[in-house]
């Protein structure tokens, strides 16, 4: 998918099409100086080889560069964004269960202090 939308981009920018339409202009440009050597004839087809050559090459160029897309750098920034979420999700999970071990201590802390002052406070009662 990332390849796909890579060379779409990549050939709607145009760069292609300028390429060949700069080649084909450079090519009636030699034949207009060149009219003299040449037929009209000769004239045409060299414009239509040297066009269809052109749009081969840009074709071979587009393959090449498509070939040599890494995926590398895409696969790591995926891999480190999942273990990022893996990590955060795990860091809350333990956060959270640290606040319920610290609420259960508290509990049980007031509840043995509330037993402690019971406790004082029966013992007082009995001394006196």
């Amino acid at each position: 998918m990332v390849v796909e939308r890579f060379s779409q981009n990549l050939i709607n920018t145009g760069i292609f099409r300028i390429y060949i339409a700069i080649g084909f202009f450079a090519t009636i440009i030699f034949f207009t100086f060149n009219a003299e050597l040449f037929s009209p004839l000769q004239m045409l087809f060299g414009a239509i080889l040297v066009t269809v050559t052109l749009k081969g090459f840009s074709n071979l160029m587009l393959s090449f560069i498509v070939n040599n897309f890494s995926l590398d750098q895409k696969r790591m920034d995926f891999d480190n964004r999942y273990n990022e979420d893996k990590i955060s999700l795990l860091l809350n999970q333990l956060a959270t269960k640290d606040l319920r071990e610290d609420k259960e201590n508290e509990e049980l802390s007031n509840e043995e202090l509330t037993k402690e002052v019971v406790n004082e406070d029966k013992k007082e009662e009995a001394t006196s």
